[in-house]
């Protein structure tokens, strides 16, 4: 079993959590943003905006701003970070390369509790197989609240 392996069977296990970080992977030029998931839902809110402004009142566009400005941040951004985070877990976990080279970005981190309470996390800084390597065989599975990192 290789490392990946081991780290792919820990993380489906619960014992070891995958932390990504999300303005990183959700920019342009990373292999998992989506610029329609981002700018798009943007200008249509500003558009509209805009045209309710220009034909019908400045009220009525600063109430159509204003409640794309709260689904934006209430509704849409919470399914956008989600996604980056399926992404990017999915790409990286799929091949060895691929991890170690996002690892090295800085990127990627891992985070695990041990059964005695301790709490150890792994960053660029550490060799992540290392890491793995030097976890103990059994770990206290993390309440899924805490399941993701990100910004």
């Amino acid at each position: 079993m290789t490392d990946l392996q081991k780290l792919q069977s820990l993380l489906d296990a619960g014992q070891v959590k995958l932390g990504v970080h999300i303005r990183r992977m959700n920019s342009p030029g990373s292999p998992v943003y989506r610029a329609m998931e981002n700018v798009a839902p943007a200008a249509i809110i500003l558009i509209l905006s805009f045209g309710s402004t220009m034909l019908v009142h400045f009220y009525l566009g600063a109430v159509v701003l204003a409640i794309g400005c709260w689904w934006w941040l209430m509704r849409h951004l919470p399914r956008v970070k989600d996604g980056v985070f399926d992404r990017t877990a999915a790409f990286v976990l799929a091949e060895e390369r691929q991890f170690d080279f996002w690892w090295s970005q800085g990127v990627l981190s891992l985070y695990a509790r041990l059964p005695g309470g301790e709490e150890r996390a792994a960053t660029m800084r550490q060799d992540w197989r290392a890491w793995i390597r030097a976890l103990p065989g059994t770990l206290e599975t993390l309440p899924p609240d805490r399941r993701k990192d990100g910004d």
